[in-house]
């Protein structure tokens, strides 16, 4: 497989942008809950880039 086929990878990036925009909503009530937003979303996106390239290492 062509690694520039294989975008993956960006799921984690993805994912900790998606918790960092997250995290500036609780970013007033608690700093803890902004770390765990951000800690949420590369925990979701670890989990995405597993299951995709899971799917591409099946593929013939």
């Amino acid at each position: 497989m062509n690694t520039k086929e294989d975008k993956s990878n960006w799921a984690i990036g993805g994912g900790i942008l998606a918790g960092l925009g997250t995290g500036f909503f609780f970013l007033e009530q608690s700093a803890l809950m902004f770390v765990g937003a951000i800690l949420l979303g590369l925990g979701v996106g670890l989990i995405i880039t597993s299951i995709l390239s899971g799917a591409n290492n099946r593929k013939p």
